[in-house]
């Protein structure tokens, strides 16, 4: 779990923003990160620790679930299959 220990503490921050959240739209959520990527329905990329990181989450609005598919850099973003 050492291989981007630097994204630990921004993704902890991440998760708590969260978890205490209630999106119900994508606006909602560009509101708080206005960098992030709306790929297709709730599917959003986000920028973690400043540009350093991409998290994809799949975001269900109507029942108020996020759920996390992949975290990595961005050459290791290049490579997903979303």
């Amino acid at each position: 779990m050492n291989k981007h220990a630097d994204a630990r503490k921004p993704l902890q921050a991440w998760l708590t923003e969260v978890e205490a959240a209630t999106w119900r739209t994508p606006q909602e959520v560009l509101e708080r990160y206005p960098r992030t990527d709306f790929i297709r329905g709730g599917l959003a990329v986000f920028d973690i620790k400043g540009n350093d990181y991409r998290l994809a989450a799949q975001i269900g609005f109507n029942r108020g679930t996020v759920s996390v598919l992949e975290v990595g850099t961005h050459a290791e973003y290049d490579t997903w299959t979303l």
